[in-house]
């Protein structure tokens, strides 16, 4: 039973459904996931009460946004979050950069975040998609071949970077540095709101750095709290 002493990270993990609760409030349950949640709505100045209410009536109607990815193997892990979460970061960069683009030209003269937002874009472009190939041709084949040894009584997987937890410290760093590249985004945008007299490209842009966020803060939470310890523990167990 989750309390307001129980960290964002347990109770996402414990309730799947708590997520989109999560996400809806505003609270983040990956990188800063640690803290309790009687703290992290301190934060955001929200009864811890009303938080706990939702996650119960999200948990009530969880249907298949509640997976519990805790109880799927790792390899399964691996391919949703590639065939997911890598894809829709490859397809939707150049989407947004398009998006800023398009309405930097148009406003960014009397609107100069727009511009800082579109050099945050720009930014963070190539540094996740080189962190999404380091993880393919790397990390999570390692990581599949080490369930798979285990399981067959085999020995571990080789290695260029020795135990697993070297890769997954540096993998954590990065995406720490793209949460707070959102972060500024979501705080020069303001939370994703569009002036009033906005054009439909420009609150096309605001709506999907807004579900940018989302999507890598589920990716995020899938790695570094579920995927990531599991295979350390994995790894470890070879000692």
């Amino acid at each position: 039973m989750a309390t307001s002493q129980t960290t964002v990270r347990d109770i996402a993990l414990e309730q799947p459904a708590s997520i989109r609760v999560f996400e809806k409030f505003g609270i983040d349950y990956c990188c800063g996931g640690r803290k309790p949640l009687g703290e992290a709505c301190e934060e955001h100045s929200i009864e811890p009460d009303t938080v706990l209410k939702a996650i119960e009536e999200a948990a009530a109607g969880a249907g298949e946004h509640g997976r519990n990815w805790a109880a799927e193997s790792l390899e399964t892990i691996c391919s949703h979050i590639v065939a997911t979460h890598h894809a829709y970061v490859r397809a939707e960069l150049p989407r947004l950069e398009m998006l800023a683009q398009k309405v930097v030209s148009r406003h960014g003269k009397t609107r100069p975040e727009l511009g800082q937002i579109q050099q945050l874009i720009q930014s963070l472009g190539p540094d996740l998609l080189q962190h999404l190939a380091k993880e393919e041709m790397v990390l999570f084949l390692y990581i599949t071949n080490l369930e798979r040894n285990l399981a067959a009584c085999g020995p571990r997987p080789l290695g260029c970077f020795g135990a697993v937890r070297n890769p997954i410290r540096m993998m954590i760093a990065e995406h720490e540095a793209a949460g707070e590249a959102m972060a500024q985004i979501r705080l020069l945008s303001d939370e994703f709101t569009p002036p009033e007299w906005a054009c439909p490209t420009y609150r096309g842009f605001y709506q999907a750095l807004a579900e940018f966020e989302k999507d890598l803060h589920q990716h995020v939470h899938l790695e570094n709290n579920i995927l990531f310890p599991r295979a350390v523990e994995l790894d470890e167990s070879y000692a």
